[in-house]
């Protein structure tokens, strides 16, 4: 693991992003149950990462608490 940032929304803990290469991809890491689904998913960098999850949090099933 060469380094990671944590990933929140609305100062809710969702997870953290693990920077896997130099080139900047990311594994996510999913300490919430509302990203559960997403946990281990693999993206070129942070910011397709984030996208990713707030995409995921938008929907209307899932709300944080």
């Amino acid at each position: 693991m060469l380094g990671s940032t944590v990933i929140e929304i609305n100062g809710v803990f969702l997870g953290a992003a693990i920077l896997v290469s130099e080139s900047g991809a990311r594994r996510f890491y999913a300490a919430h149950d509302s990203v559960r689904a997403l946990h281990n998913e693999l993206l070129p960098d942070l910011v397709a990462l984030q996208q990713r999850i707030r995409l995921h949090v938008r929907r209307p099933a899932y709300q944080l608490v």
